[in-house]
């Protein structure tokens, strides 16, 4: 092979080095930036269209979503044992309402003002922009609404009740002439459906769970006392049944669907399966806030999901983007007409396909303006788990309201005393 021929192979072997190289580098520039999302099995079931739509067109991300376990407490525990580790394999978390506080204090989350603008929930129903912002900043943007509502028997009551005394009375009223077995059922359960009860409850009666500056419970105070009674009087006076204390939302949602209850304590979603053809209180509903306290205010447990950006992300930006394009009018109102999620958006409220699908959604939209949240601490899941666990004897009938929710308050003071929030006020030892 002469000089020439050895210099046109090498020339050639350069080019064809530099074409593998220039299009692997192509390659790579076109290779979409995968963001990653850990939601709840109903909501990863729920989006699954709407990510297919949001991969289709956006073709340099890549939305991957992880399903995550059906109960609250446990999607939450895998989320922070990935988080725990350092290394978290997901850039968006979709969070229930109270996790917000602990994740943020953590350090886990990235404040979502720099890549989403200051007003990023404009156009939020204001019920529903409650609990998303901690320490001063936005770490959360809804995607669902959800509050708690007593759904009532039209066929049975011209209006609903409208205190304690008043769903006591008509309850039973509707027990002594047959009209129904059960007066009124709610989730009894000793798990967070039960603390999202006892807060409506607790605002009833015009107690606090926790005070306003956050470092002090008083869950043993006259309010607090009264609220855990209540709870125990409707079984003693078999309004509610004993059953009560084994109650989640879907076993008090079977009993009130079987026509066996006049008043359900229950979420937004049960609307939808009571009008189901199998339910024989089809076209027999309506929905309300929860009872209401003498001065006329009423309260309904806030219980929203939105998502927030996991800090360690490689892919801030991507991941925000995601955030914007899940939350938009045009996700809400398809996840609203399809499975009857309640939005958080103000607009769709009044949009007419969607309140003739769902004609409670004005009731929805206004039980939104009375929503409560769950306290805003980083401690939250320890102060709920100690009221569950004393509200649980409560209910089983083991303790007595008054020594139950003094050691309750006891308790959750220590707490947050020893997480160097609380006062240093001695408590009483029941």
């Amino acid at each position: 092979m002469g000089l020439r021929s050895t210099l046109r192979y090498a020339v050639l072997a350069l080019l064809l080095v530099g074409l593998i190289a220039g299009g692997a580098l192509w390659a790579q520039r076109r290779q979409p930036v995968i963001v990653t999302a850990l939601m709840p099995a109903p909501f990863a079931q729920a989006t699954e269209p709407i990510v297919a739509t949001f991969n289709r067109t956006h073709p340099d991300i890549e939305l991957r979503v992880n399903r995550g376990p059906f109960e609250t407490e446990s999607i939450s525990d895998l989320a922070i044992s990935s988080l725990l580790l350092g290394d978290s394999p997901y850039d968006l978390l979709l969070m229930d309402v109270t996790w917000t506080p602990k994740y943020a204090a953590a350090g886990w989350l990235a404040p979502l003002e720099p890549l989403l603008g200051e007003d990023a929930l404009a156009g939020v129903v204001p019920g529903a922009q409650e609990g998303n912002r901690f320490d001063g900043h936005l770490w959360r943007i809804p995607l669902v609404a959800d509050m708690g509502l007593l759904y009532w028997r039209t066929d049975l009551m011209a209006a609903p009740p409208r205190t304690p005394d008043e769903l006591m009375a008509t309850a039973s009223r509707l027990q002594r002439s047959g009209r129904v077995r059960w007066g009124y059922v709610w989730q009894g359960r000793q798990y967070e459906g039960l603390s999202c009860v006892f807060l409506e409850v607790l605002r009833a009666f015009g107690g606090q769970w926790l005070t306003d500056s956050g470092d002090r419970v008083e869950l043993g105070n006259p309010g607090g006392v009264a609220a855990a009674s209540w709870l125990r009087q409707l079984i003693d006076r078999g309004i509610t049944p004993r059953a009560v204390a084994n109650f989640a939302e879907p076993e008090a949602l079977q009993s009130f669907e079987a026509g066996d209850v006049a008043l359900m304590r229950n979420w937004p979603y049960a609307w939808a399966e009571l009008q189901k053809p199998g339910s024989k209180v089809r076209g027999k509903v309506g929905v309300t806030t929860m009872v209401a306290t003498s001065e006329g205010a009423t309260a309904a447990t806030q219980g929203s999901w939105g998502f927030s950006l996991v800090s360690q992300s490689p892919h801030p930006r991507e991941a925000a983007l995601v955030i914007a394009a899940l939350t938009s009018p045009e996700v809400q109102k398809d996840l609203a007409r399809r499975l009857g999620y309640t939005p958080t958006l103000s607009a769709l409220f009044e949009d007419p396909e969607l309140v003739a699908a769902n004609p409670v959604l004005p009731e929805l939209r206004r039980a939104l303006d009375h929503t409560v949240l769950r306290p805003l601490s980083p401690l939250y899941a320890q102060l709920s788990d100690i009221l569950q666990r004393q509200l649980s004897e409560v209910i089983t009938g083991e303790r007595q309201a008054p020594a139950a929710m003094e050691r309750a308050q006891r308790l959750s003071n220590q707490v947050l005393r020893a997480s160097g929030v609380g006062t240093s006020a001695v408590e009483a030892t029941p």
